[in-house]
């Protein structure tokens, strides 16, 4: 299968589908391109082959069932192989979260993610790397070392979903999952020129989970095109028992439902209304780009809701997060952790109740604010991420356009502003800067848009066709 790395995974699926190709040679594929590449960017750090030819052998009796006509249609991903993000829990495989204290963590069940995919046939051969603890947005860990960018060896892939992006962008496989805290899909999917799609809430229940109330923090998926988040979230996406956070029963997965923006009223902001810094090369490739939209229909004024409480609520609800889900851990063996990661821990186990109350209303406000852009505009655009994809040894980069980021989430604030609304968003490959890197677009809409997120980021990718730039891997 000398075309396997360029397939995006709607190609794929059909294939398999057809009978063109089986699931033990699409693995072999897979493998095989694992071989070749992952050297060069260090995307997967742990291999199941024994247990994927099993997986892929029950995915081809599948497939010769359905095509016999014994067996109902197979699922649209029977066959797929994937690797998974080394922070989502895989039964029998080993599971890291980039930490030498889960070096040899094997889980016995899967995040109900896995599960699904699983169910639906998808042959699941690994892990891609992951930040330690899955905290930030640069993907370098003790452990497995640096994921690098394949636009640029140099540069860094993004996080903390960038050991997924830099194997779908090295053409290991032509999708992936992921999560997305404050920019962890989007940010490694503008940096490896990939659709990197963080859903509303309650598509894809989180479990299993130690707080299932939790609402910063969401699971998603990247790939090289719309359609493929599209196919994986019809997989995924329903009601769980153990999720009190339900998404409606909406079809917003089902099928494209427009393909021009006609009509759409969209908002652009370059700088979130809050003098946020962005490179002048990332304006410089996206500003053309409402132009496009325009000759797509759209209207497109300049316009942000108020998000001057997003940063207090992002904080304070991702400290908690991490204050709820790791205290004890730090408590015991702090000094085995990242400073970054025991910081935003401690954060948590200091917040106060009068610095509870002041981010729930923070948060009230800030519900206000978007619910009132969102009956004036349908979509709202940004950068998606401040900057270009930088040197892959800092471990963030320092200043922005000259303003200094003496944090770490200082330079993350496209995603995490974004996160803190809780609205399903997504970043589309936006085009190139004049050295080749990647930029991409990131796209908003309100609450439950997610279909209509989707097909606008599909309209757009249809008219500019960024996504066909592959890198130079060989």
């Amino acid at each position: 299968m000398t075309e396997f790395p360029s397939l995006t995974l709607t190609e794929l699926s059909a294939a398999l589908r057809s009978g063109e190709i089986t699931a033990g040679e699409a693995l072999d594929a897979h493998l095989a391109r694992i071989g070749e590449v992952n050297g060069a960017v260090n995307a997967v750090v742990t291999l199941d082959e024994d247990g994927a030819r099993e997986r892929a052998r029950q995915a081809d009796a599948r497939l010769r069932a359905a095509a016999e006509g014994s067996a109902p249609p197979a699922p649209e991903l029977c066959g797929v192989p994937m690797t998974h993000k080394d922070s989502i829990a895989t039964k029998g495989i080993r599971t890291t979260l980039g930490s030498p204290l889960f070096a040899d963590s094997v889980p016995e069940r899967n995040a109900l993610i896995v599960d699904r995919l699983q169910a639906a046939g998808v042959v699941s051969s690994g892990k891609n790397n992951v930040p330690e603890f899955a905290a930030g947005s640069h993907t370098f860990n003790p452990l497995f070392g640096t994921t690098v960018n394949p636009y640029d060896r140099s540069r860094s892939a993004g996080g903390s979903s960038g050991g997924a992006a830099a194997a779908i962008a090295a053409g290991i496989q032509p999708a992936g999952d992921g999560s997305d805290t404050g920019g962890s899909l989007r940010t490694p999917g503008s940096f490896c020129n990939l659709v990197g799609y963080r859903p509303d809430q309650g598509r894809i229940p989180l479990w299993p989970s130690a707080n299932p109330w939790a609402w910063v923090s969401r699971q998603g998926f990247l790939g090289r095109r719309v359609e493929d988040v599209r196919m994986l979230m019809r997989t995924v996406t329903g009601a769980h028992e153990q999720s009190p956070h339900p998404a409606p029963e909406d079809g917003a997965y089902a099928a494209r439902r427009r393909h021009d923006l006609s009509g759409l009223r969209v908002g652009w902001t370059a700088d979130f209304g809050l003098d946020v810094p962005v490179e002048a090369e990332v304006l410089r490739v996206l500003e053309p780009q409402l132009a496009v939209l325009e000759g797509l229909g759209a209207d497109v004024v300049e316009a942000t809701p108020d998000l001057r409480d997003a940063d207090e609520v992002f904080l304070t609800a991702r400290a908690y997060d991490f204050a709820a889900s790791y205290g004890e851990l730090v408590r015991a063996r702090g000094d085995e952790i990242k400073e970054t990661m025991r910081e935003n821990v401690e954060h948590g186990l200091r917040l106060t109740v009068d610095e509870l109350f002041s981010a729930g209303a923070a948060r009230a406000r800030l519900r206000a604010a978007t619910t009132q852009f969102f009956s004036e505009f349908d979509l709202l655009l940004t950068p998606a991420v401040q900057v270009l994809p930088f040197d892959a040894e800092l471990e963030f980069p320092v200043s922005v356009e000259g303003v200094a980021t003496p944090h770490y989430l200082d330079w993350m604030r496209a995603a995490t502003l974004i996160s803190a609304t809780g609205l399903p968003c997504l970043s589309v490959p936006g085009g190139f800067s004049s050295s080749g890197l990647p930029v991409g677009l990131q796209m908003v809409s309100g609450e439950f848009g997610d279909g209509l997120l989707l097909d606008a980021a599909e309209a757009f990718e249809e008219a500019t066709g960024f996504w066909r730039t592959r890198p130079a891997l060989g």
